[in-house]
């Protein structure tokens, strides 16, 4: 197929690889020049805009860094057409951004309205799941969108969840990293609360893994070097999923919160941990690192 892949960062560029691998015509797009050089090294090829890549596609796959930029993108300015303008009637937009439920349904209508087919399909797994193929995606959209786009995700990704309709993709992105915070802390504080009780990582470990503490933010994203030697914490905490991204995935959790009234106390509690954190030294770091934030506050 004719894809145009636009955000071609840490995810988006190893994910339009994967296409290009499948044997699609992928042409991309940043508007980062470091990020356009990376993609022509790759031996993708790059438009000289969004629009100009969008305008021939089949598909549009976005990979951008809010809601903001998905429906700048697709609405345009006055100066400069929008993507959905250019875009052939009925091409399937794809975003892969993680964006607020409510942008995510915007997008939806706003695609809609202009005669396209559209899903929300963030992802999970990080760099090391878009270079391998091996990213989780939760879709929003309708049954028949849905199944367009399944073949080009299952090429990009291991498993593929449709969520339900337009915006649970993202609903379900939300959720799942609500979990993924909170577990991580709790995580984090039992191996400090281990440390000063005298009980080695190894021991805690073993006992946890295998027991009603097992978790993934243990047994893949142990925050203590040894255990598992895959983990961020074995490398002095490079990302992986950085402390900033956690942060701005808190805060989607927290904006749904409000709009929902749920009593979500530890979400809430675990943005703010996150906040702190991300807004420090944090902020290029694995999320796992949190871990050394708990040492340094707790009382010596």
């Amino acid at each position: 197929m004719r894809i145009s892949f636009l955000g071609l960062g840490h995810m988006g560029l190893p994910m339009a690889l994967n296409l290009v691998r499948a044997g699609h015509d992928v042409v991309g797009f940043d508007v980062v020049p470091a990020a356009i050089d990376a993609a022509r090294a790759a031996g993708i090829p790059v438009a000289d805009s969004g629009q100009d890549a969008a305008a021939s596609a089949e598909v549009v796959i976005t990979m951008l860094p809010s809601g903001r930029h998905v429906i700048d993108a697709y609405r345009g300015s006055v100066e400069t057409p929008g993507l959905l303008a250019v875009a052939a009637s009925g091409t399937l937009f794809i975003d892969s951004s993680t964006i607020a439920v409510d942008e995510a349904r915007e997008a939806h209508a706003l695609a809609e309205a202009a005669g396209h087919r559209s899903v929300d399909a963030p992802v999970s797994g990080g760099v090391v799941g878009a270079e391998n193929a091996t990213l989780a995606f939760m879709v929003g959209g309708t049954d028949e969108d849905f199944e367009a786009a399944r073949p080009l995700l299952e090429v990009m990704g291991r498993r593929v969840v449709h969520c339900g309709g337009a915006g649970l993709g993202q609903a379900a992105k939300v959720c799942n990293n609500m979990i993924l915070g909170i577990s991580q802390i709790a995580v984090a504080e039992a191996f400090v609360l281990g440390e000063r009780l005298g009980l080695s990582h190894q021991a805690l470990f073993d006992v946890a893994s295998n027991a009603s503490g097992q978790c993934w933010a243990l047994t893949t994203n142990c925050p203590v070097p040894g255990p598992v030697p895959t983990s961020p914490a074995n490398r002095d905490f490079q990302p992986g999923f950085a402390g900033a991204l956690m942060n701005k995935d808190l805060g989607l959790a927290e904006q749904a919160i409000e709009l929902t009234g749920v009593d979500a106390r530890m979400g809430r509690l675990a943005r703010e941990i996150y906040e702190e954190f991300a807004n420090g030294a944090g902020a290029g770091q694995d999320f796992s690192g949190i871990i050394n934030t708990i040492r340094a506050e707790s009382r010596a």
